[in-house]
């Protein structure tokens, strides 16, 4: 989503540690157990690997791919030894997250828009967070000193209007609302046109989430894109696809249906705290070939952290 410097503080560091808690554990003791009684990685302890990697979530395709870019490094160095295997397991899933453009730093800076704010497009099913996420997203651009404005486009649940708003009072953020019932495209054209008017720099677009009809789904979407250029003509500038961690795989198929009913530019995944399916962020960034901009690891605003590769890997392996 822009420009990253390469800040990573303390207490963010220690909160993502806290939030993959988990998920490393879970993966440890899974791996422990594949390499025991082994000193040299061998087929055995890569068909063990294989299955660690498969039941951590980090889905099929991603884990063939690394089991495969791990055997090139055995058939390289006949003697690697499984005390390596963790470094080298780090390496590989780091690289992959680096092919997809995923959390090189950990700053959020929003691009300059010639003709107005940057708009971002939040997508997602209901009950992943993602007006939660939007709010969060709010709070930590504000305090950034970036002139927030938020659109309701999520017309057919009035929980999700009234959320929105409570998000938008809280973070001492503008709102653009209508009816419940509403055209989500209108909503979304007012939204994007009261940001040009009051010169804000970020306007962020929630849209309803369901995918029981996903030709309907394109359609909205495609609608709602459509209106908003005829006020800002290259928006929306980030689709962001938010997905609940804590589902494992079933947070594959929401990414699936959504990205073929648009074209998603960025993911946040929520919900990282309290669940040992931290893998999902590998696996769907590298099968969707998407970058993970945000992950969820606590309830607190400030838990919305701005995706650091490094920091993630390194909590994941975490000793």
């Amino acid at each position: 989503m822009g420009i990253f410097g390469n800040l990573f503080s303390k207490e963010k560091k220690e909160t993502l540690d806290k939030g993959l808690e988990k998920s490393n554990a879970s993966f440890f003791s899974k791996l422990s157990k594949a390499v025991a009684g082994k000193s040299t990685v061998d087929d055995d302890v890569l068909d063990d690997l294989e299955e660690v990697l498969v039941s951590s979530d980090v889905g099929v395709s991603t884990t063939l791919k690394i089991i495969d870019r791990i055997e090139a490094r055995v058939e390289k160095d006949k003697y690697l030894g499984t005390s390596e295997l963790n470094e080298i397991l780090r390496e590989e899933i780091a690289g992959l997250l680096s092919e997809t453009g995923s959390g090189d730093n950990s700053e959020l800076v929003i691009p300059k828009v010639e003709n107005g704010p940057y708009v971002i497009m939040v997508v997602g099913v209901n009950g992943v967070g993602k007006t939660t996420t939007i709010g969060k997203l709010a709070y930590q651009l504000k305090k950034k000193g970036y002139k927030v404005v938020l659109g309701a486009a999520d017309t057919f649940r009035a929980a999700a209007v009234e959320q929105l708003e409570i998000w938008s009072k809280r973070v001492d953020v503008s709102i653009v609302k209508q009816e419940m019932g509403s055209d989500p495209a209108s909503v979304a054209f007012d939204t994007v046109e009261s940001g040009v008017a009051m010169e804000a720099d970020v306007v962020i677009i929630d849209t309803a989430g369901r995918l029981h009809n996903k030709i309907n789904l394109m359609n909205e979407l495609s609608k709602v894109k459509r209106v908003m250029q005829k006020v800002i003509p290259n928006a929306p500038h980030d689709v962001m696809l938010v997905l609940d961690g804590s589902t494992g795989q079933n947070a594959f198929e929401q990414a699936r249906q959504f990205t073929k009913a648009t074209e998603v530019t960025s993911l946040a995944v929520t919900k990282l705290d309290g669940t040992a399916k931290g893998g999902v962020v590998i696996g769907i960034s590298d099968e969707f070939k998407i970058p993970v901009r945000y992950i969820g690891v606590g309830e607190g605003v400030e838990d919305l952290q701005v995706f650091n590769k490094n920091e993630f890997v390194n909590s994941f392996f975490k000793r």
